[in-house]
């Protein structure tokens, strides 16, 4: 057995305990897709999807991705200099204009989209600004960046949603420029940025921001365009990158961007130059979720954000800790591995999907289970799914903070 077969081995010895004691929660095999699936035979209704207005299985949207396997296939077998499609291009252009920008980019993932961004974007000359609870792909663009020979970038963090600990680190950066990065809504608290105070604090060190609001298109704003028009912000933030795998029902990425910024990442971001051409199904169905949005779009974000607003005051009158919340994404604070691990087993014997997240997802003592709350949940779902988690947080002692020790116990 050679080194690297050992080091598997030993990195997996809290799966493997997991999986004996069956409560690994992890790379389940869904039956059926969508909010509504199907999970050893069973029927669950899903509080981990990212299907946030509920359109993914729409018969519309279904019907629109059948039409382009038909005239396109299921790819395109290149990358876009040499497979791009006018389905793209008009997609690009109409996604632009949506959200009030002059140039948009497809990538094939959002995690892809970050990368070629923040790569193509940093130099020796700049300071990369991060806050604290950055999203992987932000972090793994800069270190990307960093590691570019001769080149890289400095990397700073400052706390989280912190405008006091931003303006002191643009303040004494040893790079001449610098670009602030941060999340619209953070994925796994549920909370919003601090925008308002970030926008004022980059436009006084002349300092560009780059928002990811993959959480926030499509769920916040009157016509849900995200974080930017919720906060009145839009056309204050030059960089925005989003997702077309939560709201828009599919997978890529997508950068905003003023027309020669989005121009020079389409040439030099080597996640976008040298991966596969987003495929157009997936191109067809995004298309038609953004006709529904711009046909109805305040109605479908209203909606959702009845159904969390309801949930939330459920749960914060049940007793449960929500952290800063403030969205549709809720954390349950367990604050204990064993809690959460055993609160997700007990929900999904009563057909109720939501996966935990334990270290290193999270810092030891955040354990939770997060809750996605979807347009698509139905009224009887949301209070089936209160009155289990109320059950089972008192049974588990979610809810009083008792403890019941920890997983090896």
């Amino acid at each position: 057995m050679s080194w690297i077969d050992a080091k598997a081995h030993a990195e997996l010895a809290r799966v493997r305990e997991a999986r004996e004691r069956q409560v690994y929660p992890l790379f389940r095999e869904f039956e059926t897709g969508g909010l509504h699936g199907r999970l050893d035979g069973k029927p669950i209704v899903n509080f981990s999807s990212n299907d946030y207005l509920g359109l993914t299985t729409h018969p519309k949207v279904k019907e629109a991705a059948g039409r382009a396997v038909q005239e396109f296939a299921c790819g395109l077998s290149s990358s876009r200099p040499q497979a791009t499609t006018k389905e793209h291009v008009r997609l690009e252009q109409r996604l632009a204009k949506w959200m009030g920008f002059e140039s948009c980019l497809t990538f094939t993932t959002g995690y892809q989209a970050m990368l070629g961004t923040i790569v193509s974007l940093a130099d020796k000359d700049t300071t990369l600004v991060l806050d604290a609870y950055s999203h992987a792909c932000i972090l793994d663009g800069s270190f990307l960046a960093a590691g570019v020979p001769k080149n890289g970038p400095e990397i700073r963090f400052f706390n989280h949603n912190s405008a006091k600990s931003l303006e002191r680190i643009l303040k004494t950066r040893e790079r001449k420029n610098a670009l602030v990065l941060c999340e619209g809504v953070y994925s796994l608290d549920g909370d919003k940025a601090n925008l308002a105070e970030f926008v004022d604090l980059c436009a006084q060190y002349d300092t560009p921001l780059v928002v990811d609001d993959a959480h926030g298109t499509g769920t916040l704003g009157a016509g849900g365009r995200g974080t930017l028009e919720a906060m009145n912000l839009q056309g204050k933030v030059p960089i925005v990158v989003s997702t077309l795998s939560k709201t828009f029902g599919g997978i890529g990425g997508l950068l905003f961007g003023s027309g020669e910024v989005v121009e020079h990442v389409k040439h030099t971001a080597r996640s976008f130059l040298f991966s596969a051409t987003l495929p157009v199904p997936i191109v067809a169905a995004a298309s038609t979720i953004l006709d529904m949005i711009e046909a109805d779009g305040p109605k479908l974000v209203a909606e959702l954000q009845q159904k969390a607003r309801y949930f939330r005051d459920g749960l914060t009158a049940a007793g449960f800790d929500l952290g800063a919340s403030s969205t549709h994404i809720m954390p349950v604070m367990c604050r204990e591995e064993r809690k959460a691990l055993f609160m997700h087993i007990a929900l999904l014997e009563c057909g109720v999907y939501m996966v935990p997240l334990v270290y290193p997802s999270v810092k030891i003592g955040e354990e939770r289970l997060r809750v996605n709350v979807t347009r698509g949940h139905t009224q009887e779902e949301l209070d089936r799914t209160l009155a289990l988690l109320k059950e089972y947080g008192e049974a588990f002692f979610v809810l009083s903070g008792d403890d019941i020790g920890p997983l090896e116990a």
